[in-house]
């Protein structure tokens, strides 16, 4: 391979840190963010032309598709995006069974992140009610699929009489689940046992770094 320029290399440095540290690799956002890069079209300038020197490859149709391939990387694992749950006011979706069953997106992930787990599946995040578990408008949680969680959890859940579901803390209190909010501001939620419907827990988180 040709040498690459300093202001490349520094591209590439970064998004192996980014990978190593996180266990995915990251947006063109989080590029020009992390560079100090001044827009976006610099950046997909650099990766086209590490991806032509055989630094990279990538798939247009993949969300966060960036893979080193001058060394060894973690197996990739394919997690499908299936919507958008609320963090905040619930949100109406078509079923309690089941999110979309084709996905809006694939997110490739490491493995070391998965870590063997199998039921994975990505979720967009709306609203802010989770913001001080560091959970914020537009960021993709990772979930597992479950039917039941430990108190203090994170999991997404179907109101049945609502026919709607929201991403929040799950407590029991009594005959009673409490749904609470990360967000001083918002005040929890009580609902009846039978009307409370755990569809998956809160593994991971990927944010949407602003640039």
């Amino acid at each position: 391979m040709a040498r690459i320029p300093k202001s490349r290399l520094r591209v590439l440095n970064f998004i192996r840190a980014f990978l190593r540290q996180r266990g995915y690799t990251p947006t063109v956002r989080d590029i020009v963010k992390g560079c100090n890069i001044s827009t976006s079209s610099v950046v997909q300038y650099h990766l086209n032309m590490l991806e032509r020197e055989g630094y990279i490859h990538r798939d247009p149709k993949v969300f966060r598709s960036v893979r080193l391939i001058e060394t060894e990387q973690p197996v990739a694992r394919q997690v499908p995006l299936l919507g958008t749950i609320a963090a905040g006011e619930p949100l109406p979706v078509p079923t309690s069974d089941t999110w979309s069953t084709v996905p809006e997106e694939i997110v490739k992930l490491s493995d070391e992140l998965i870590r063997g787990r199998e039921g994975i599946y990505a979720l967009r995040v709306k609203g802010s009610s989770m913001i001080d578990a560091l959970i914020d408008d537009g960021d993709i949680v990772l979930m597992q699929q479950a039917s039941k969680v430990d108190n203090g959890d994170m999991a997404a859940v179907w109101l049945k009489k609502q026919q709607e579901v929201t991403l929040k803390k799950v407590y029991r209190d009594g005959n009673r689940i409490c749904l609470q909010p990360a967000n001083r501001q918002m005040e929890p939620m009580y609902q009846d046992l039978d009307n409370v419907e755990i569809q998956g827990r809160v593994i991971g988180i990927i944010r949407e770094i602003s640039s």
